[in-house]
């Protein structure tokens, strides 16, 4: 027997159908105008030389050969590749041992759990300001600390070509932390307590319960995690701006700051909008491995 609906009930069913897309309409024009117009325009000046005024040329493909030929891009991919394959693994670590730590039943849990929150919320522009003087290779007070306890020549932090890089890591590191803690936090409530109870009266110990039980139980967390910061990593620019420029010398220059450099330092928008295409076309490589890959080491059940 085939239901029809009647006249008034369709009436009604396009009614609500109308004002669901009228709610959504907004977000859709936001998204058209702010996101993807701008995608597409950006591609198209990928291929021209578009200087922001008067020239704009069709160059073909002569943007993506220049990029894999100049030196200073490759410089920027090696930044790139150092700040992802540092920052990440060592932030996933931090944000599981703090949040492993955190999930105790400990006095003031929830003021240490603020504490380790705030960075994530504290503006980018006060924490590289503020960690550039902490940073000062002759008096900030890092550098103080280090000779106090005896080391003789504390590294130049941002001043140095070595340890520059490192140093925004550190920054990036510390900022973030607190945000994944959460995200950890909540994964972790989520394992049954009853799992670890049955391990623990089979012998298992602490570290066993964590490696066999704790991580697999989080991995859709960690697999999360993992896309969220390889993403930022490779999108990295506020704190490279504000605390080193690039510098000293190409030392911390990545690409993100590199492709800002061309578009409004140089004015070479195509050139700069060939890499930016460049970064995406990374980054959606990288995203899709790690989703071909997760079937080997996350566990949704």
């Amino acid at each position: 027997m085939v239901l029809i609906a009647s006249p008034p009930r369709r009436r009604r069913i396009s009614r609500q159908w109308i004002t669901g897309y009228l709610f959504a309409l907004p977000n859709f024009i936001g998204f058209l105008v702010f996101s993807a117009i701008p995608a597409v325009l950006g591609l198209v000046i990928s291929f021209t030389n578009y200087d922001g005024y008067k020239q704009f040329d069709f160059v073909g493909l002569t943007n993506y050969i220049n990029m894999f030929s100049d030196e200073y891009f490759w410089i920027s991919l090696k930044n790139n590749v150092i700040f992802m394959l540092l920052s990440v693994p060592l932030t996933i670590v931090f944000s599981l041992l703090l949040a492993q730590a955190l999930n105790r039943k400990i006095l003031f849990r929830g003021f240490f759990q603020t504490v380790n929150f705030f960075p994530y919320i504290t503006s980018m522009v006060a924490v590289g300001i503020v960690f550039q003087m902490l940073f000062n290779a002759r008096f900030g007070p890092i550098t103080k600390f280090l000779l106090a306890i005896g080391v003789q020549n504390p590294p130049g932090w941002l001043t140095s070509s070595d340890w520059a890089l490192y140093a925004v890591i550190i920054v990036s590191i510390w900022k973030q932390v607190g945000y994944y803690m959460i995200l950890y936090l909540a994964a972790l409530k989520g394992v049954p307590s009853q799992i670890y109870e049955s391990a623990e009266i089979d012998g298992a110990g602490p570290m066993r319960r964590f490696i066999h039980i704790t991580l697999p139980m989080i991995s859709p967390t960690t697999f999360m995690v993992s896309i969220l910061l390889i993403i930022s990593s490779f999108q990295v620019f506020d704190l490279i701006s504000i605390m080193t420029k690039g510098g000293p010398g190409r030392a911390t220059n990545v690409l993100v700051y590199r492709i800002y450099q061309e578009g409004f330092s140089y004015l070479r928008f195509g050139y700069g909008s060939a890499m930016a295409y460049f970064l995406f076309a990374v980054i959606l490589i990288i995203t899709l491995i790690q989703f071909r890959g997760q079937k080997n080491w996350v566990t949704y059940e």
